[in-house]
């Protein structure tokens, strides 16, 4: 039994944050409006050594004063050599030590009849509070009790595990001492805010993404619309220009074709007799096959890096109408500021 009691200790600590998790639940499932937690600490001596153990493992009933109680641990009383720890009234009574004159707290387990028929028979008996214990099975679950009628005794609900290590140690005949303090207030209404706020807050935080997402989508087809746009009209313009360029056939004979003879820079390959090739004009010049795709898409000589468009006097300030398309606020700050620095 020692070896049980001392595992059971070992593990408390471990069990303590269920309970408080099972407090929660109960909060969400309670119908009142206020709920609080207990601290209950319970001290005994076993081998000339005290122990002892707490922490936040009770809640107090609805119809409980929310107050402190201190007593020494009292079981119900064995009726005909048989043990039954949810007997009811009227045979609810309690083996109070005979020489014992201070206060002392009830312990009960739930079933077999109301919370408030449990609490006044303890009350009437003299005791200083009433903790119930939860049945087997609930581990260390606890809920708010209800328990109208029972005036001003102080009434907890403490989980099973808990509530059967004390009646083991009471049972062996150690006294156990108990002291009920009151623990953290919690409200149903906090729960129904927190829901609201964090709804709220999604709410906002998915309209402000989804808001910055079309804005940015909107933003990246305009940019790109733009540049689709200049990219097509440049290639109009580089079309236009390449028609202006002069073609020339190399016949045999062209200086280009001797030993020292040049080769097209684009495609590496020698001049021959009969190759039709399109002079830049920087004077460069290059096979039409090659260059023709070249310019359409660089608009610029593959050796000196020259623009034909400019060269030509094609160029159309293109960005100019793209800016006073799509930015005309931008493109008047930009001509006001040109114009300060001609003058």
């Amino acid at each position: 039994m020692w070896l049980m009691l001392r595992g059971a200790k070992a593990s408390w600590h471990h069990l303590s944050y269920s309970v408080l998790v099972l407090c929660f639940l109960a909060i969400q499932g309670s119908k009142s409006d206020v709920l609080w937690t207990a601290n209950v600490n319970y001290s005994y001596v076993m081998e000339n050594k005290t122990y002892w153990d707490e922490g936040e493992i009770g809640v107090y009933g609805h119809d409980s004063p929310v107050d402190r109680a201190y007593g020494l641990v009292v079981l119900p009383r064995r009726r005909q050599h048989h043990y039954s720890p949810s007997q009811c009234p009227p045979h609810l009574n309690f083996s109070v030590p005979e020489s014992y004159n201070n206060a002392w707290i009830a312990l009960i387990q739930r079933g077999d009849c109301p919370f408030s028929d449990k609490i006044k028979a303890a009350a009437e008996a003299g005791a200083k509070a009433v903790v119930i214990y939860n049945n087997e099975g609930n581990e260390n679950g606890v809920f708010e009790m209800s328990h109208p009628g029972t005036k001003d005794t102080i009434a907890i609900m403490i989980g099973f595990i808990k509530g059967m290590e004390i009646v083991q140690l009471v049972r062996s005949n150690i006294q156990v001492t108990m002291v009920i303090e009151v623990g953290r207030k919690h409200g149903s209404w906090m729960n129904h805010y927190s829901i609201f706020f964090v709804s709220i807050s999604f709410f906002v935080v998915t309209a402000a993404t989804v808001g910055y997402f079309i804005f940015y989508s909107a933003r990246r087809w305009r940019h790109t619309r733009a540049q689709n746009q200049k990219m097509k009209k440049l290639k109009d313009e580089a079309k236009k220009a390449i028609s202006r360029l002069q073609l020339r056939t190399i016949k045999q004979g062209d200086k280009v074709l001797g030993p020292d003879g040049d080769s097209c820079a684009v495609c590496i390959d020698a001049y021959k007799a009969n190759d039709v090739v399109r002079i830049l004009t920087c004077n460069h010049f290059f096979h039409k096959n090659c260059i023709d795709p070249w310019l359409l898409e660089h608009r610029t000589c593959p050796m000196c890096k020259c623009d034909i468009l400019k060269s030509l006097g094609i160029a159309v300030s293109y960005t100019d109408k793209i800016l006073q398309m799509y930015f005309p606020h931008r493109l008047g700050k930009m001509q006001i500021t040109a114009q300060l620095q001609i003058t």
